[in-house]
Order: C-alpha cells, then sequence, then structure tokens
C-alpha cells in the first residue's frame, strides 16, 4: 500500500485525506495545530466544488452550517445606517447573492467536516511539524519536531500560503508569491451588535472594519483591513500585528474600540496579506503541493475554498488513475494533476483584478458569468 503524508489539516489537507484514503492509500496527515485550527472567516463553496462535497457525502451537512447571512448595511463612524442590501451580502468579491446555490459557511465549520469524514481512513499527528524532507528517489525520508523520523512514498504540501513543504522542498516563499497590498486580521467576537443574520460594515480612513452574526447568532466573526503595499510584518509576529491594527485603528470611530479589546484576547486570531502563489510546478520528485501551498488564489478571488477541495479531489484522482497493483506511477500522476487543473486555476487568480488597488469593479453578474464560465478540461472526472 503507497504511504502519502499530508503536511496540514485545513480545507486542502483534509480533502486530500479523505479522498487518498478512499482510493486506497494510507494516509497520515500532520498538522502544527493542537487540532483541526479554529477561527476563520465566512467561505464560499461554489460550482463544481459542491459536487466534491456531494461526493463526500458532505454536501446536506455543509447546507446545514451555512452562515444564512440575509444581508448587510454599511454604517458611519458613529453607527448610523448609510446604505442597506437585502440581495447581497458583502463577504465575497463583488458581493455574494443571498439566494446564491453557493454554500457560504464559516471555514472551521468546513475542516470540521472534513476532518470528521476522513480521520476513519487516516492517521492524524497534530501539534507536530515537519522540519527536515529527503527524497532519494525510493522514498521520502521526513524528520518532525516531535514525532520519530519516518519514510513515505508521496508528500503532499497542504500546508497553506507559507508552506514549509514547499519551503523545503521547491525554495524560498519570495520566489513563488506575488503580494497584493490588502492586509486583513479575522477573530470571533461575542455578538456584541446583537446582529440578526445580518453584517455591518464601516469604511474609516486608514481602515475597513466589519462584523457578521455567525453560528445562529450565538457569536460573530470581525474583520479589519487595510491597504498599504509597502508593509511587510512576519505573519507570526503576532505583537507586530496587533500594534499595526491599533495604529492603523486610532481615530476611526465606530466599534473599533471594542475590536481592539476583543482582538486582542481573541484565541482565534489571524492577520496576513492577502496574496498569490504562482508557480510553473507543482511537484518536484516525490513531492507535490495542493491549495494555497501550489495555488494561493486569495481571499479576494472568492475561489479559494473551491480551488483547494477541487485540487485535492483531483490529485487523489489522478493519483488513483497512475495505480497499478500497489504501485503508483507518481510521476505520471502529478502531471496529469497538473495538466488537468492548472488552467483553471490560472483563470480563478484572475479574478482578483476586481478587488486590487486600479482594477476596475465588476458587476456582480458580470462576475457570476465569468466563475461560472470557468470549467475544468474535463468537468470533474469520476475517478
Amino acid at each position: 500500500m503507497t504511504k502519502v503524508l499530508i503536511s496540514g489539516a485545513s480545507v486542502a489537507g483534509a480533502a486530500a485525506a479523505f479522498w487518498l484514503g478512499q482510493h486506497g492509500f494510507s494516509v497520515t496527515v500532520v498538522e502544527r495545530h493542537r487540532g483541526p485550527r479554529p477561527g476563520g472567516q465566512a467561505i464560499d463553496v461554489r460550482g463544481p466544488a459542491l459536487t466534491v462535497l456531494e461526493r463526500m457525502g458532505l454536501l446536506g451537512a455543509a447546507q446545514k452550517r451555512k452562515t444564512q447571512i440575509q444581508g448587510s448595511s454599511v454604517v458611519d463612524r458613529d453607527g448610523n445606517e448609510l446604505s442597506r442590501d437585502t440581495d447581497t451580502a458583502l463577504s465575497g468579491p463583488s458581493g455574494v447573492p443571498i439566494d446564491s446555490p453557493n454554500i457560504e459557511l464559516l471555514r472551521d465549520d468546513l475542516v470540521e467536516l472534513l476532518y470528521g469524514a476522513s480521520q476513519w481512513t487516516a492517521e492524524y499527528i497534530f501539534d507536530d511539524t515537519i522540519t527536515a524532507v529527503q527524497d532519494d528517489g525510493a522514498a521520502v525520508h521526513v524528520t518532525f519536531e516531535r514525532t520519530a523520523p519516518r519514510s513515505f512514498d508521496l508528500v503532499i504540501g497542504a500546508d497553506g500560503l507559507h508552506s514549509n513543504v514547499r519551503r523545503l522542498v521547491f525554495g524560498p516563499e519570495e520566489d513563488f508569491i506575488e503580494r497584493l497590498g490588502t492586509h486583513a486580521a479575522i477573530f470571533t467576537v461575542p455578538n456584541f451588535l446583537d446582529l440578526d443574520y445580518w453584517q455591518m460594515w464601516h469604511y474609516g480612513d486608514a481602515s475597513m472594519a466589519g462584523v457578521y452574526s455567525a453560528r445562529n447568532n450565538t457569536e460573530a466573526r470581525a474583520m479589519v483591513g487595510f491597504m498599504d503595499t509597502d508593509l511587510r510584518i512576519d505573519y507570526r509576529d503576532t505583537a507586530a500585528q496587533l500594534a499595526e491594527l491599533e495604529r492603523r485603528m486610532a481615530g476611526d470611530g465606530w466599534v473599533r474600540p471594542q475590536l481592539l479589546e476583543y482582538m486582542r484576547a481573541a484565541p482565534d486570531f489571524y492577520f496576513d496579506e492577502m496574496s498569490q502563489i504562482k508557480m510553473d510546478r507543482w511537484s518536484q520528485g516525490r513531492v507535490a503541493l495542493v491549495g494555497d501551498a501550489g495555488y494561493c488564489c486569495s481571499p479576494l478571488s472568492g475561489q479559494g475554498t473551491s480551488v483547494a477541495l477541487l485540487g485535492a479531489y483531483i490529485l487523489a484522482g489522478e493519483l488513483k488513475a497512475a495505480s497499478q497493483e500497489g504501485t503508483v506511477d507518481y510521476e505520471a500522476g502529478f502531471a496529469n494533476y497538473h495538466r488537468e487543473f492548472s488552467d483553471y486555476v490560472k483563470r480563478n487568480q484572475w479574478l482578483v483584478v476586481d478587488n486590487i488597488p486600479g482594477g476596475a469593479p465588476i458587476p456582480q453578474e458580470v462576475f457570476d458569468r465569468i466563475v461560472a464560465s470557468i470549467t475544468l478540461k474535463d468537468y470533474l472526472k469520476d475517478y
């Protein structure tokens, strides 16, 4: 049985673990957090990615976890409503239609579903990370921070924008990252505004801030963002991130003082610069990348989660198709994965033109047609 190590237990990693397990591979997943990472924003599952969830038997469960947001308001610095929209929610590019067939749910709710579905056919190692990868052609020898060294037939990097596997095998992050200049913080807060399936947004001089209710109004998620194409803050330096946010938010009004208090105490605080990862290839030897690690579209595309689900499905499917009598022709599998999926990725990465400085705003109906026109070469093979 082919042994596969996956680094990362978020959307791409857990989905890949599910499909590789279904296809008869022996799967181990290593995740640096102590469990499935909590927090994150509301994300959208669209188009063929809905079919992936359906084939996993998770579509119904995902629909039950929908945010059910009914609309949004834009307010001034004193909280007075300036505009109200009951047709679209503002958490996605150009707004997400309230009556859309797409599924909007919290990132951690989706990860919980994927983990629950994959844990029966995969070994999960939490609170650990990879420190070295040696591919000798016959196997990949992996050293961990805590776990004893082990060898695998294949290693899959599904460890996000700042992928450790990509750095160890393909080279430094700066060789592949394209920074978009938008910086954002996301964290859980109490539903202190008493929002009823609703979003509120304020655009200040130095920052934007938004709060939307979550989990049947029992809590809320907050987002604070700003533009700065020159700013560089280490994604691991929480103290520097908080200091920069405090500076940017000062004087912008609305509920920013409360958000700052919640932000400092939030266990799931997350901050980063919106970026894309662009690579000519997603594999080297017995190591491959999936999801944000290989082709991050950025949250500004509105397609990152769907692309991760599809990438995991296609990677696992092509490895299955390249397997015979317990042996996998991984070179063919990785090559077919790239051939089937690279054009789809490029088209989805282009969507951020609507959401960065200098990009001409795309009307919602046009954006929807563009997304619908982005299809796979072979519309979601049944592997």
